[in-house]
């Protein structure tokens, strides 16, 4: 049995967790959840889903007395906190798994120059393990640090990282356009996230300043043999509560028609889990992957542009955050990669 805890564990990444350990085989055991906000609450009163799953109390965080509580810990808080505990609970021997950006990016100054933040922690940036599987899974076994990446790039680098690999784009050009829905920004609403702000409307925002960027082309470039990926990354918020839709464009180097790209596709992706490439014509929507750990992958080329339109969909606290993290837990501790996230999308 193995013991987890959660830090943060009542917003909606942590509460997500929650809710796929509820439906682990029970190998992974929820010991504790941290919650300054509700500390002392009762967690099926405060996320009523989980009514008569979890009966335990939010408590609040004591960093001191987690070794003798627990043998990983799940950081669900902001980026700038994360980095601050992670430090702490890695020198009581503990695993640590982050949903934060403080250990994604390999280096201080590129997260500073993105982050607009000191980095405290610097020296754990290269000990981290970028968690993403389908690119690292042999790391993420022995990891003590895994970096658990981003909704956004988790979408764009598995709808564009077969033709990368393959070194069939050029790599100097790849536009990411993406929508997600407003859970994306936390619970606590904005100008921008309010619901009112939001029905019926579609907005862009920190179009080439979004930092999720060198998330994107740090990992892409690893793919690419350390070659320098550049992108234009546009995100989008759409008047829904969760999901991201992930259109890639990139330009060929090499002929390629739909078929041979598809079936690129489903060579790279044949032995992945919880990636789904769609047949030709089929193009992946939010709806299907609601509430679950998969991926669809789609695409299109288009002969007349020489460009290829690859699509990912995932739900963002899913595959893109919560599902994300069992799946790596699984990993570290030896268990099935896929137990406690079998589950289909939600359609309608």
């Amino acid at each position: 049995m193995i013991k987890v805890g959660i830090v943060g564990a009542s917003g909606y990444s942590g509460s997500e967790l929650l809710r796929f350990l509820a439906n682990h085989s029970g190998k992974l055991q929820v010991a504790l959840c941290t919650s300054e906000t509700y500390a002392g609450q009762c967690i099926e009163s405060v996320l009523p889903n989980l009514r008569g799953f979890l009966s335990s109390k939010f408590e609040p965080l004591d960093l001191d007395s987690l070794k003798a509580r627990v043998d990983v810990i799940v950081l669900a808080v902001p980026h700038k906190v994360a980095m601050s505990f992670a430090p702490r609970i890695l020198a009581q021997g503990l695993r640590v798994v982050d949903f934060s950006a403080d250990y994604r990016l390999g280096d201080a100054d590129t997260y500073e120059a993105w982050y607009h933040a000191e980095h405290t922690s610097a020296e754990l940036m290269q000990q981290a393990v970028y968690g993403l599987p389908e690119r690292y899974r042999e790391q993420i076994r022995t990891a003590q640090l895994v970096a658990n990446p981003g909704c956004y790039p988790t979408s764009a680098i598995l709808a564009a990282m077969p033709l990368v690999a393959q070194g069939a784009v050029a790599l100097d050009s790849i536009i990411v356009d993406s929508k997600s829905g407003i859970s994306g920004a936390g619970p606590k609403p904005s100008e921008n996230t309010h619901y009112p702000n939001r029905e019926s409307n579609v907005v862009a925002y920190n179009i080439g300043t979004h930092r999720h960027t060198p998330e994107i082309e740090q990992e892409l470039s690893a793919v690419a043999s350390e070659t320098d990926v550049r992108v234009t990354f546009t995100p989008h918020l759409v008047p829904m509560t969760r999901g991201i839709l992930s259109t890639v464009y990139m330009r060929l180097t090499e002929e390629m028609s739909t078929a041979d790209a598809l079936a690129l596709y489903g060579r790279f992706y044949e032995n992945e889990p919880f990636v789904r490439v769609l047949p030709s014509s089929a193009y992946p929507q939010t709806k299907s992957v609601l509430g679950s750990n998969y991926c669809d992958v789609g695409l299109e080329v288009d002969t007349r542009t020489r460009r290829v339109v690859a699509m990912a969909a995932i739900d963002n606290l899913g595959k893109g955050a919560a599902g994300a993290v069992v799946q790596n837990l699984n990993l570290m501790f030896g268990l099935s990669e896929t137990d406690g996230l079998k589950v289909p999308g939600m359609m309608p």
